[in-house]
């Protein structure tokens, strides 16, 4: 049975869920296709492995993307391995997985591609950018991670998280630079970008004043300069204060 999602006063007390002891795997310094720097595990299962030794079965990475964005829904896959990914790591495509921002575009897609068609569980979550202004940035990412955890087709039993950890009564681990550390989070990374960035693609045909296919939504200066030039459209975040103080320009003029 799954967990419904809670927030603020209705967190559930996680005082009786036997933690299993998880010690942090080596890492090293790599660079990615993109030709950004970042770190890398030697074993990019080493967490997985650990948890499965404890009798851990399903064991899901959770991560998002978009929290940062000016613009578009914030996204977020939760991503089960399949068994034979730990057995074959080393001579598989899984080996070229990794975090996504380290990816070129043309790489994400391909692992998307492959990570779909390996039999592993995925779902993705959205929060729009409506209800990331009604609730805020930090609710809607823990949202949008729960909803994931809990579209999944099977029943996890511990949780993997990039940096953080989610109001669900499940065994869990946030993991400070997990997107680049841990397997699964990886592939969970990939699918939420690949997934978003196809979305914000697809906005760019309704709104074609601002650029979303190149730049996804994020500030980069070009973003900036069509929101001054045209104002905030409907799939703007008006609580972040880039938008906000455009549109209490608009309103003034």
């Amino acid at each position: 049975m799954r967990l419904p999602a809670s927030r603020g006063r209705d967190r559930p007390i996680l005082a009786n869920v036997q933690w299993p002891a998880v010690h942090a795997p080596a890492i090293v310094i790599s660079r990615g296709d993109s030709g950004m720097e970042s770190i890398a595990q030697l074993d990019a299962l080493a967490w997985e492995r650990q948890l499965r030794d404890a009798g851990y079965a399903c064991i899901a990475g959770v991560d998002e993307v978009g929290r940062g964005a000016l613009a578009g829904p914030l996204v977020a896959a939760a991503v089960v391995l399949p068994v034979i990914a730990i057995e074959t790591l080393a001579k598989s495509a899984w080996a070229r997985v990794r975090d996504s921002k380290t990816m070129t575009h043309q790489r994400r897609c391909e692992a998307d591609v492959w990570i779909r068609a390996s039999g592993a569980s995925i779902s993705i979550a959205e929060v729009p950018c409506e209800e990331v202004d009604a609730i805020g940035i930090a609710a809607a990412n823990r949202l949008a991670m729960e909803q994931a955890v809990m579209g999944l087709d099977l029943a996890s039993d511990f949780l993997l998280i990039d940096a953080m950890t989610l109001d669900l009564a499940l065994p869990q681990i946030g993991i400070i630079d997990g997107d680049a550390r841990c397997l699964s989070i990886s592939a969970a990374s990939i699918v939420a970008k690949v997934h978003r960035d196809l979305s914000m693609i697809a906005i760019d045909q309704t709104y074609p004043d601002y650029g979303f296919a190149r730049h996804k939504g994020y500030g980069v200066a070009a973003h900036l300069r069509a929101l001054a030039e045209h104002g905030p459209c409907p799939i703007h975040r008006q609580s972040f204060a880039p938008v906000r103080a455009v549109s209490e320009t608009v309103g003034h003029s």
